[in-house]
């Protein structure tokens, strides 16, 4: 394999970002996919290689060798598409997705697996490698090895098509999101405020055009739906919106997901029943803490039992409102955040654009570096002249309390063409040892307005939590202590169990002590006001009700399109999301509003039957939170053991296990339905 000429192939720390072109993508895929099965024959062949020094370590070296050559590849396919790079990503995506099937479907590789986990040697494991043994045993059961021809070659085929699809489906809404753009005038900017103001004019010279320019990405969208005082305006860019890649809107018919969709559950189903499973949720669930489909639906039935009639009380003092102070007859979808803005103005005398000043985003990043470290022990040191994709990004090392670095991560904050929506965590390189240490890098990448007019970037609070609950990924990936990256940080760790590091960051975003590291106005230097805290605080469970209903609305769609799919009657997408909705919803958006067809967490995002799990997990972070308000927010020993039972252990053990061994105890639902305001 010559690596002199493809960085891609370079043995190096981190990815040479500057020096990927889309024509290295393919030749480091083939050449790395060429060791990889040459290695497994002769593994298989040698009939001595059936312990875990010999069979499964040299597995999982090739697994991150794979990862050091495609991680960086679908990051910038996330981060800086271009036609050529899409086409390289989807044209080794393809051999990727052959590949695993390939190696899921090898019957002497399973059955060597098989061997050492029927060996004495395997009760003689730590627990970290017998889990990755019985992981990787049931991925060969759901990557279909029993199944015999002509259903063997159908699977792969299903994968490899599936592969696909899900990527135009990313991309379609990519590219829907990017078509749209439109002017704004003078009369139009009425109630934006001027942080809002200066992202439209920003867009516009971005496209070298005057005046302000809307755009469909996140702070344009939420910005004049939360404040544009035109009723129109808030209307047209709905609608925009919330038809992106599909038949409907404004670009109707011209990136539409509507034919993938129908596909993609399809042939997930069709997946689902050659394994011998019911449906595709039973699959999903084959690896998850819920375990069966009556479980996870009892727990949204329930919790929307619980939530829908707070939620119907909210919405009708909110119609009450609009009809007295903003007279409008009928609220419509689209004044819903601009009167619950309005409302919350009036109720608590407190607005998100208050808070912005006191979000500064470097501040913030500071306050997060700060509480991570009192919490955890570790700290954060920017590293310069490292390799990136954009002169926004910035690189930090971890550094533990005894000054050694265990890991990395880059960050890449800010929204911009060509980048896809959204927030997320990504690994750049797994923990894996192989006679040297290869330390664990993330990727942490957001999509914040960018600073303008020679002032940082101001965040509101929802972005706060959001930074934090990335970060929460970063950390359970950075400060793990399994040396195998397919049980180690987020690495094996059940799905619907993996937010919990990131969602219990969140619950420092509200604490004084916690905001007065950070909460500081980005002019005058002055703390965040404890008036204002008191008002922040009083309103955090405003609309709570409002919000978790919704949540229930995209969980329970997606858990039943997968479960109850019937070849003989199609997807049946739109009719099963009008009786989600009949259940749980108090708003119904309009017969056009398209939102399955951007939904790209479960056709394209790995959360397909899985959506649940952000509530799921949400009972989990909110319990474990509750430990360090009974014990302080910086309890040192509570920090530790979060680390060490939770964060250091990744997917080596069940995480219910791991919940237990932090907080000597099962999970309890008190303190999620507390975090919403709907305890008894």
């Amino acid at each position: 394999m010559d690596t002199a000429d493809n960085p891609l192939l370079a043995d190096s720390e981190l990815p040479a970002f500057s020096a990927i072109a889309p024509a290295h993508v393919n030749p480091a895929v083939d050449a790395v996919l060429a060791v990889f099965r040459a290695a497994v024959e002769r593994l298989v062949a040698d009939p001595q290689a059936r312990s875990f020094a010999t069979l499964m370590a040299p597995l999982e070296r090739l697994e991150e060798r794979l990862g050091r050559v495609w991680a960086p590849v679908s990051h910038l396919h996330g981060v800086k598409d271009s036609p050529a790079l899409r086409e390289a990503y989807n044209a080794a995506l393809e051999k990727l997705t052959e590949h695993s099937t390939e190696l899921g479907q090898n019957r002497d590789l399973y059955a060597a697996v098989k061997a050492l986990a029927e060996s004495p040697e395997f009760a003689a494991l730590d627990r970290a490698r017998r889990t990755l043994v019985e992981d990787s045993l049931r991925s060969f059961r759901l990557s279909g090895v029993a199944l015999e021809e002509p259903a063997r070659s159908r699977f792969r085929a299903i994968q490899n098509e599936l592969s696909k699809l899900e990527t135009e489906f990313e991309e379609a809404v990519l590219d829907a999101t990017d078509a749209w753009a439109r002017p704004l005038s003078e009369a139009e900017l009425a109630g934006l405020p001027d942080s809002a103001r200066a992202i439209f004019r920003q867009a516009a010279q971005e496209r070298g055009v005057e005046g302000h320019l809307a755009t469909l990405k996140g702070p344009s969208v939420q910005a004049i739906l939360t404040f544009a005082d035109d009723r129109a305006l808030r209307r047209e860019l709905y609608t925009a919106y919330n038809t992106r890649a599909s038949d409907q809107g404004p670009h109707g018919g011209r990136f539409d997901n509507s034919a993938r969709i129908e596909k993609i559950l399809a042939l997930r189903h069709e997946a689902a029943r050659l394994l011998d499973y019911p449906s595709a949720a039973h699959v999903s669930l084959a690896d998850k803490m819920a375990g069966t489909p009556e479980r996870v639906l009892a727990f949204l039935h329930d919790l929307a039992a619980r939530a829908k009639p707070v939620a119907a009380r909210e919405l009708d003092a909110l119609r009450d409102f609009a009809r007295a102070e903003l007279g409008y007859d009928e609220l419509q979808p689209w004044d819903i955040a601009y009167a619950s803005e309005k409302l919350r103005q009036r109720r608590f005398d407190f607005s998100e654009e208050d808070l912005k000043p006191y979000f500064p985003l470097p501040a913030v990043i500071d306050g997060l570096f700060a509480i991570a470290g009192r919490v955890f022990g570790v700290s954060f040191r920017a590293r310069d002249g490292v390799d990136v994709w954009h002169p926004d990004v910035r690189y930090f090392d971890v550094v533990d309390a005894d000054g050694t670095v265990r890991a990395g991560f880059y960050t890449d904050l800010h929204a911009r063409a060509g980048k896809r929506g959204g927030a997320w965590m990504d690994v750049c390189r797994a923990r894996f040892h192989d006679g040297e240490l290869h330390r664990p890098v993330a990727f942490l990448t957001c999509n914040f307005a960018p600073p303008v007019d020679g002032r940082p970037a101001l965040l509101t609070h929802d972005d706060v939590l959001t930074l934090f609950h990335e970060f929460g990924h970063g950390l359970h990936h950075m400060l793990t202590e399994v040396d195998w990256p397919s049980v180690g940080g987020i690495g094996g760790v059940e799905w619907d169990a993996v937010e919990l590091p990131s969602q219990f960051m969140e619950n420092f975003c509200w604490q004084r002590e916690t905001l007065d590291l950070f909460a500081r106005h980005y002019e005058t230097g002055a703390p965040l006001p404890d008036e204002l805290h008191a008002k922040m605080l009083a309103a955090r469970h405003f609309h709570a009700g409002l919000f978790l209903v919704r949540q229930l609305e995209f969980a329970l769609f997606d858990f039943r399109i997968h479960l109850e799919f019937d070849p003989a009657r199609g997807g049946r997408v739109l009719e099963i999301l009008d009786e989600v909705r009949r259940e749980v919803a108090v708003v119904r958006p309009p017969e056009w509003h398209r939102f399955p067809h951007a939904f790209t967490h479960i056709f394209s995002g790995g959360y397909a039957a899985g959506y649940y799990s952000y509530l799921w997990a949400e009972v989990l972070s909110a319990d474990a939170f509750a430990a360090f308000e009974e014990a302080g927010v910086f309890d040192r020993a509570t920090g530790a053991r979060f680390r060490r039972e939770i964060l250091a252990v990744g997917g080596s053990r069940p995480a219910l296990e791991s919940f237990v061994a932090f907080r000597g105890r099962e999970p309890s639902p008190e303190a999620l339905l507390r975090s919403y305001g709907l305890a008894a």
